[in-house]
Order: structure tokens, then C-alpha cells, then sequence
């Protein structure tokens, strides 16, 4: 009896001893997760941050063979020498105790504190340097990763005062810790940066905006991307860009090999250690349809139906979005577009109008995701073409036709939108003309009252204080514009600016400010034309129309096209487009197809006085007339007491000349300056003369 027992004892004694060796190596088997970092890593704000924070998140995601934990402080720096170095931290303490198997490390956002950077910023690196160091000591097979840091929005009550500029300079600076210490670098800024709505307090992040981190980290430790897809711009019917290297791009798994056939060529790239991927074909000349295939190991894709041939990106506000079925005459021209193979259009349609209405919740969540807009290639035909841009419609008809080229025309529009909404964020945050329009800006006087108005009438139903829009600053760059940035194009035509006319000052600077920033984020300096706006009767829109005017010389490889004789006293919307896109074609063929044709009107360039007559000299015109052949009108002098004057004009040798009246000392001359005008001179081609305001000079002078 005695040995059985004994015998028993001894078995159970084994196998607890098999057991405890069990479960060590189970414990083993799980990695261990340390996220070190500050208020953000530790959920400050959050109502539920135990659950919520983006450790907490993490740790769902990556599943019960992983043990994720979370050392975040609030108020840390990363400095040593800091107002509250993390390094002194119980966190700290813990983490190293811990002997994570992975770091994710993300300091820096506290660094930017006056009492930090300009003190210390010399010694920033050696302090990252050493944290990773004092990692690797307590595990040298840690796998550490370095954070781009989270944003900080322009509402930050430092934001101007330093906060802007040393963020940016920090964030410079970790890309390289991370090279020389040899380990990982997560981007946690990319997908937050355009995000404001997910930051109350300009600097911590929500629950969903921690998920977006938590997502961004997951992705960055597996790997797993969610498999091959390509940027959205690329379908089947699409139009690519001739005479440039064609870049096909996307995301796959880290790792994974992407194919891409097309037109007898193979070329395959590995996705790199962010998911993203790209490959490069030699430029090609137009044709079509080709097809091309793109494949992994678990996913092909087929796009049928491609054409080579020059793609313009049409953008603006209403004028712009007016449907080729409401323009004169566009019901007629929408039945015929079935001929028109060789034209595609991409219609990046918005979820919904810019109207009157109050939008429901499923829209507002949307726009604050971004996804206000969306859209395929599709062949020009009756159906694709009737709600398609009328002016992008007869510009694309116009340079297929002249050129017989395949012609890809990608509409991005929003009916009302100021121009600050086109801008990317960057550039508005870093330039100190308008960086305070992002601020609170449906209250802003930057923007005009009705442009304010609407807004808050569909963002009625918000509960969200940073509830996005698409009038909001920034908004269309971020939603619309820059899916297609890395997308090679022939060139921009844009119309917009009845949104902005209450501020012509601004209006000089913002203008070229958008087109350099949109030439910076395709790195190339395409060609830009634009539309000038109509007459209307609204008194800011002469002075508007001169600065479009003058802006030509002041914007690189730009035209305007004049509309103002085919504008309606009370109607912001004119329905004669065919001429107008007509007109911005001319400018295309004259100056970026080299066609020999007139694009231009007469360019009013002296006004000289002799004796009693003004004699105003042109350019771009051989021979001076009237659109209706009457008698020329549209000129006014301004006299030195800042009076208008009616003077005698008439077209003599090619000059206008106006007769002073007695005893009056002009200063100024003026034309077509009445808000809705009936001005009417124009050259041997029929191209008007736009408004124009011009100093005059004595004969002696000259």
C-alpha cells in the first residue's frame, strides 16, 4: 500500500513538473509589446483609456499570442534635460523591467515645449540613441520601432508662437535616428494629419483616432496590409499619360511580389516594409485600348480597355461642376457624345450637394473619413457625359479633336468652394497670411458669410466641434486632389474664385499659392489655365477680374480665358460653356501644343497722354474692332479726384484713343469695370479684352 502511494506521489509530482514546464513555454511563446511614449501613448483624454487608448486597441488586434503594454506618461519629453524627461518616469522603470520583445517608441510631441527644444535640441539624437540603447541591453534581440510623431493641429495655443516649426524639425530629425540606430520607423502622422476632427484639443488623438494608430502599428509588426490594391485612379476605361513614365502603384502585403503586364512588357517589384509599392514603365506614345494585369501570389486584377493620351485634371467650384445637360445646347451635345471613344472621364462624385440642407449622420461621418468623393473611368458616352463638367467636357471634345490624341479629362469639383479648401494643409499651416483661416473657419471672416452659411446649414446636425466640410480649409486637397497627385497629367484648367470675390487682395496671393503647391505635390510644372470669372451684377467683381488679369504674368506657364461677355446680370451660373471651354482649349493648342492659332485678347500694356487724347497700345492683336461692330464702349477715366469720367473712345490705327473732356486731369484709365459689362472690344480673332485698370503716363514720361 505503502508504494502505491509512494508510486502515485511521485507521478503527481511529475506531472506537475511537465505542467510548470508547459506553461513556461507557452509564457515563452508570447511576445511581449512595449509601447513607451507620452499622453498620447497613454490615452490622456480618453473616457475610457484603459480600453481605449491605442496599446489597448493594439493589444485586440494582435491577439493572445502577443502581450501588448503600456508605458505611456503624460507630459513626457524625450530629452534628458527636459521639463519632465521620460527616462525619470516609473514608466520608464517598467518598460525596461519588462525586457520587451518589441518597442514602439513614440516621444517628441512634448519636446516641442519652449522650455525643451530651443534648450536642448542639439542633444535630442544621443538621447533617442540612448533609449534604444538601454532597450537592446535588456534584450538584444528586441525589435525596437521609432515614431514619426502624431500631429499637432494649428488650434494648439503654441502652435504659431514655436510649436509649428520645432515639430517639424523633430520630425526630420527621427527618419534619421532610425537609420543610424538600425531599427524600425512607423509613420503615425501620414493618416492623422488629415484628421483634425480626431483631436478635440489639437494634440490627443479620440478612441478613433487611437484605432488609427493602433491599425498603423499592427500593420507595421505583420506586415499585413490587407494584400494587393491599387490606387483607386486606376480602372478599367482609364486614360494614361503619354510621353511620361507610366508609374503603377498601390499597396500589398510587406514583401509581397506584384506583376504588372502591359503592352508586352513585365515588370515586377516587391512591396516594400510600409506596404506600398510601384513600378515604372518607360514613357510611351499614345494608342489604345491596351489591357493590362496585375497580380500577387493570392489576387489578379484585369483593366481593360486603356488608351494613351493626355489627361487634364478640371477642378473648381460650381461653374466648373455645371452639368454638360443644363449648358445651352448640352441636352443635344450629351446624345451625340457616344462617338466620342477616344475621351474618358473620371467624375469624382460627392456623396452629397452643397445645398441648403441639413446632412444626416451617415453623410457627416463620411466627410470626416474623407470619403466624400468617389468615381471610376468610364467611356464618354450619353449617359457618362450628361452630368460630367460642361466646360471639361468641350475642352477635352476641343484637344481630341485638334490633337487626335485619346484625351482622359478627371473632374474633381465642389459647387461653392472657397479656394482655401484646394490648398494642402502644409502649405496653409506654414504660410502666417492665412494660417489663422484654419481656425474655427465656418466662424471666420476670411471666408465670405454666405460661404459660411451653407456650411453651417449642412452641418447643422454635428455633434463633432471639428466636424469636417467640403468648404472646409484644406478639406478637397486632403478628400479629392491628392488621390490623383501621383497620377502623371498633361495639365490643370480650373474654375473658381465667385467663392472668394469679397477678398481680391487675398485672393492675389492665395491664387498662386495653390497652383505652386499643386505643381510641388505632382513635382512637376504642368500648364494652368483658368477661367476669368463672368459679369454679374456684384460690385467686388471688376476688381476681381483684373487681378485674375494680372495674374497670368505672375503665374508660370498660365493662361486665363475671358468669359465676361458671356456673363447674366443676375445668374452666377451663365449656361454658354462651349465658348468658354473653347476658349481655354486655345490657350492649350497655342501654348502647350505648340499650335499656331490665336489664344489670346488684346493685353492693354501703355496708356500715354498727348495733349487732350489717351492713347492706350495693345498687344496680342493685328487689328482692333468690336465684337458687334458698333461703336467701342467700356472705357471711364478716373480724374485726380478719384471721379469717374465718361470719355470719347474710338479705335484708331490699332490704339484706342479717348478724348479728355476740358479741364479734367486723369489719372487712371478703366475698362470694362462695371460689375455686368457690356465692353466690347476685341482682336481679328474675336477674343475679348478683359477688364483692366491702367496708369497713365504723360508723352514726356515716354
Amino acid at each position: 500500500m505503502m508504494n502505491y502511494l509512494k508510486r502515485n506521489l511521485l507521478l503527481f509530482i511529475f506531472l506537475i513538473s511537465i505542467l510548470s514546464h508547459i506553461e513556461l513555454a507557452a509564457q515563452k511563446s508570447i511576445l511581449k509589446i512595449a509601447c513607451i511614449g507620452d499622453s498620447v501613448t497613454a490615452g490622456y483624454l480618453l473616457p475610457d483609456a484603459v480600453n481605449e487608448s491605442y496599446p489597448s486597441q493594439l493589444q485586440i488586434l494582435m491577439g493572445e499570442k502577443y502581450e501588448v503594454k503600456n508605458f505611456g506618461h503624460s507630459g513626457a519629453t524625450l530629452l534628458k534635460k527636459g521639463h519632465k524627461p521620460y527616462y525619470k518616469t516609473k514608466e520608464y522603470a517598467d518598460a525596461i523591467a519588462y525586457s520587451p520583445d518589441i518597442a514602439i517608441i513614440h516621444l517628441g510631441l512634448n519636446d516641442t515645449d519652449p522650455r525643451n527644444w530651443p534648450n536642448y535640441k542639439e542633444e535630442f539624437d544621443a538621447d533617442y540613441s540612448w533609449l534604444i540603447e538601454t532597450l537592446k541591453k535588456q534584450n538584444p534581440s528586441i525589435n525596437i520601432y521609432i515614431c514619426r510623431l502624431t500631429p499637432i493641429f494649428n488650434d494648439h495655443s503654441r502652435f504659431k508662437s514655436g510649436t509649428r516649426d520645432w515639430f517639424w524639425q523633430i520630425q526630420s530629425h527621427i527618419p534619421n535616428i532610425a537609420k543610424a540606430n538600425q531599427v524600425g520607423l512607423i509613420d503615425l502622422h501620414e493618416k492623422l494629419y488629415s484628421r483634425p476632427d480626431l483631436f478635440p484639443d489639437a494634440l490627443h488623438p479620440t478612441k478613433e483616432g487611437a484605432a488609427i494608430l493602433a491599425q498603423t502599428v499592427y500593420e507595421n509588426i505583420t506586415q499585413n496590409f490587407g494584400g494587393l490594391k491599387l490606387a483607386p485612379v486606376f480602372t478599367e476605361n482609364m486614360v494614361l499619360q503619354r510621353n511620361q513614365p507610366i508609374q503603377i502603384y498601390g499597396t500589398a502585403n510587406g514583401g509581397d511580389i506584384i506583376e504588372v503586364n502591359f503592352k508586352q512588357q513585365k515588370k515586377n517589384v516587391i512591396a516594400d516594409k510600409y506596404g506600398k509599392w510601384k513600378i515604372t514603365f518607360a514613357a510611351m506614345k499614345q494608342g489604345g485600348p491596351y489591357e493590362m494585369t496585375i497580380h500577387s501570389k493570392e489576387t489578379n486584377i484585369i483593366l481593360r480597355n486603356i488608351l494613351i493620351g493626355d489627361v487634364w485634371f478640371c477642378s473648381g467650384q460650381s461653374n466648373m461642376a455645371f452639368q454638360l445637360q443644363n449648358a445651352e445646347n448640352g441636352s443635344a451635345e450629351a446624345k451625340k457624345a457616344i462617338a466620342n471613344t477616344t475621351i474618358r472621364l473620371f467624375n469624382a462624385k460627392a456623396i452629397h450637394d452643397t445645398d441648403e440642407t441639413a446632412w444626416d449622420a451617415t453623410t457627416l461621418t463620411k466627410t470626416n473619413q474623407l470619403h466624400f468623393f468617389s468615381g471610376s473611368w468610364a467611356v464618354c458616352d450619353s449617359i457618362s457625359a450628361k452630368d460630367f463638367s460642361a466646360i471639361a467636357y468641350y475642352f477635352g471634345k476641343n484637344i481630341a479633336h485638334e490633337e487626335n490624341v485619346p484625351v482622359g479629362l478627371i473632374q474633381v469639383v465642389v459647387g461653392g468652394s472657397p479656394i482655401e479648401s484646394w490648398i494642402d494643409r502644409y502649405t496653409l499651416e506654414h504660410d502666417n497670411k492665412v494660417v489663422d483661416v484654419l481656425t474655427s473657419w465656418h466662424k471666420s471672416d476670411f471666408l465670405m458669410p454666405w460661404v459660411r452659411e451653407r456650411a453651417n446649414a449642412n452641418l447643422k446636425n454635428a455633434t463633432n466641434a471639428k466636424q469636417r466640410h467640403p468648404y472646409d480649409p484644406c478639406y478637397n486637397f486632403e478628400a479629392g486632389v491628392q488621390a490623383f497627385t501621383k497620377f502623371p497629367i498633361k495639365g490643370v484648367i480650373w474654375y473658381q474664385g465667385e467663392s472668394n470675390a469679397h477678398n481680391v487682395e487675398l485672393y492675389e496671393h492665395l491664387m498662386p499659392t495653390l497652383v505652386e503647391s499643386w505643381r510641388k505635390a505632382w513635382q512637376t510644372v504642368f500648364p494652368f489655365y483658368y477661367v476669368q470669372l463672368s459679369s454679374i451684377d456684384r460690385p467686388t467683381w471688376p476688381a476681381f477680374r483684373d487681378v485674375q488679369n494680372r495674374l497670368q504674368n505672375k503665374i508660370p506657364n498660365s493662361g486665363m480665358a475671358i468669359s465676361m461677355d458671356y456673363g447674366d446680370t443676375l445668374n452666377v451660373h451663365p449656361i454658354k460653356k462651349k465658348e468658354v471651354a473653347n476658349r481655354l482649349a486655345l490657350l492649350a493648342l497655342r501654348y502647350t501644343y505648340g499650335k499656331a492659332v490665336i489664344a489670346n485678347g488684346p493685353s492693354a500694356i501703355k496708356a500715354i497722354q498727348k495733349g487732350e487724347n489717351i492713347l492706350v497700345s495693345f498687344t496680342f492683336t493685328k487689328q482692333l474692332t468690336t465684337a458687334d461692330k458698333k461703336e467701342l464702349i467700356g472705357f471711364e477715366l478716373l480724374n485726380d479726384k478719384g471721379m469717374h469720367i465718361q470719355g470719347k473712345a474710338a479705335i484708331v490705327e490699332n490704339q484706342v484713343v479717348i478724348t479728355i473732356p476740358k479741364g479734367e486731369k486723369i489719372k487712371t484709365i478703366l475698362y470694362g469695370w462695371q460689375p455686368f459689362t457690356t465692353a466690347n472690344l476685341v482682336n481679328e480673332a474675336g477674343l475679348p479684352c478683359s477688364t483692366f485698370k491702367l496708369e497713365i503716363h504723360s508723352s514726356i514720361e515716354n
